[in-house]
């Protein structure tokens, strides 16, 4: 079978080998990967930044969807052909996070989805949608489940609510479609007219190009009358301020990503007046993940795909989600 291995920092330190097909062992599936999806986490990982003692080598990725080819002794719940999804945090399967089930990582600290057999615990996968291909079921595991528990598990947002979605990326894109199928109304953000075009198509209400509106905080908090009750945070240090800007007195923060980078100077005296929560977001356990495809099909909930590469496309893929150019996930197919 192929195999993708990390095995020195940097988009050089990928290399395809072959590796031997193993049978499960008691609690294990084997899963034949047909599909899999790029994160930022991934770049992160690929280049040192996310987890600079990782354990090397490594395959690669955290999101993948593919089919059980056999289950190990004891296993109940998959049986062979049923189609699975990976889980991020394959050791938080409910509840609240705590620091044993966040250690186990896919695609980090245990093996990843860029390979044709994946062999982990039964307890590492989840039915996907029946309603998804692999391709589309594959963006689910870290940028849907993330956007699920911004929007709906801690955010709460029922309709009528304001959410402002910052950028047109994976995460960002589903939570502009949870967030429509809720009910609310929509702001979203970018540096791009034509990212912008793109989010009118998936239905955002409100479009800001923040190149033009640099104080796109207070211009927001105009657009919506008194601030918005959500927003979803992915830009981190450089953005922060300007989310406090647009959130209204007693709203909510979603944070996500650190696009902008790690560390600035924040208004914590904002942040107390207002009475804004502000909440960490790190995907999400594999009850939510079930709670959301069943959405996902109940509503026929369809990803946005970008580019779509081939098993041994991660480096081409990487250097895309670098130039930031792309709109929506970015995806690997098997078969090609």
């Amino acid at each position: 079978m192929r195999k993708t291995t990390l095995n020195h920092f940097g988009l050089d330190g990928l290399q395809r080998s072959v590796a031997t097909e193993r049978a499960p062992g008691p609690g294990e599936v084997a899963v034949r990967m047909c599909a899999a999806s790029v994160n930022y986490h991934d770049l992160a990982t690929v280049l040192g930044f996310a987890n600079p003692k990782m354990p090397l080598p490594q395959v690669p990725l955290s999101d993948g969807a593919g089919e059980v080819m056999a289950v190990g002794e004891g296993v109940t719940g998959l049986a062979p052909g049923d189609r699975v999804c990976t889980l991020f945090f394959p050791g938080w399967q409910s509840g609240k996070p705590t620091l044993a089930a966040l250690k186990r990582v896919t695609g980090e600290t245990v093996p990843g989805a860029l390979q044709d057999q994946l062999l982990a615990p039964a307890s590492s996968f989840i039915p996907m949608p029946a309603s998804l291909g692999f391709i589309e079921a594959a963006t689910l595991p870290c940028a849907a489940l993330t956007a699920w528990r911004a929007v709906v598990v801690e955010g709460q947002v029922k309709a009528g609510d304001r959410v402002l979605i910052q950028g047109t990326g994976g995460v960002s894109l589903f939570a502009l479609q949870f967030a429509r199928l809720l009910g609310a109304e929509t702001f979203v953000i970018s540096s791009s007219d034509e990212k912008l075009a793109r989010a009118r198509e998936l239905g955002a209400d409100h479009l800001l190009n923040y190149r033009a509106e640099p104080r796109w905080g207070r211009a927001i908090r105009k657009l919506s009358g008194d601030g918005v009750d959500l927003v979803v945070e992915v830009g981190g240090a450089g953005t922060l301020n300007e989310s406090l800007d647009a959130v209204r007195i007693g709203g909510h923060v979603s944070m996500i990503g650190v696009l902008t980078g790690m560390a600035s100077q924040v208004s914590t005296a904002k942040i107390m007046a207002m009475n804004v929560t502000v909440r960490g977001i790190t995907v999400g356990n594999r009850e939510q993940f079930g709670e959301m495809n069943r959405a996902i099909d109940l509503h026929r909930l369809q990803p946005v795909i970008g580019d779509v590469f081939g098993f041994d496309g991660l480096p081409a893929a990487l250097r895309t989600m670098q130039g930031a150019s792309h709109v929506g996930k970015l995806c690997l197919d098997f078969s090609l």
